[in-house]
């Protein structure tokens, strides 16, 4: 099993910047891919950016440009640097993992963690 805890969710200005990270936990294997979602009050949850075992990154268009993810393998941690916050940015952001290392793949969510840009 693996566990996932998101933190540095909060209250963000317009145009600021905000950290995110999530921290993994328990049977961790080296192939898989680590990613943020979001997901805004009567909004389907949608990809922010996701970051496979190879270090290839894919981010969604609405925040290209602008938001950041990254890892520290040594801490099984993934970050999220989001920059030029836009009121549009506000939601609950998930972390996800996804571990292909066996079949069938095996799907990993945390908590959520509120971000609110205020304009």
């Amino acid at each position: 099993q693996v566990q996932l805890v998101e933190s540095g969710g909060g209250l963000v200005q317009a145009g600021g910047s905000h950290r995110l990270s999530c921290a993994a936990s328990g049977s961790i294997f080296r192939i898989r891919t680590m990613g943020w979602y979001r997901q805004a009050p009567g909004k389907q949850r949608e990809l922010v950016a996701r970051m496979h075992s190879t270090g290839t990154t894919n981010y969604s268009d609405s925040v290209k440009g602008r938001f950041t993810i990254s890892r520290d393998n040594a801490k099984n941690t993934v970050y999220l640097q989001m920059s030029s916050l836009k009121p549009e940015d506000t939601a609950v952001y998930y972390c996800n993992l996804l571990d292909y290392s066996t079949l069938p793949y095996k799907d990993y969510w945390g908590q959520g963690t509120q971000v609110t840009v205020s304009s």
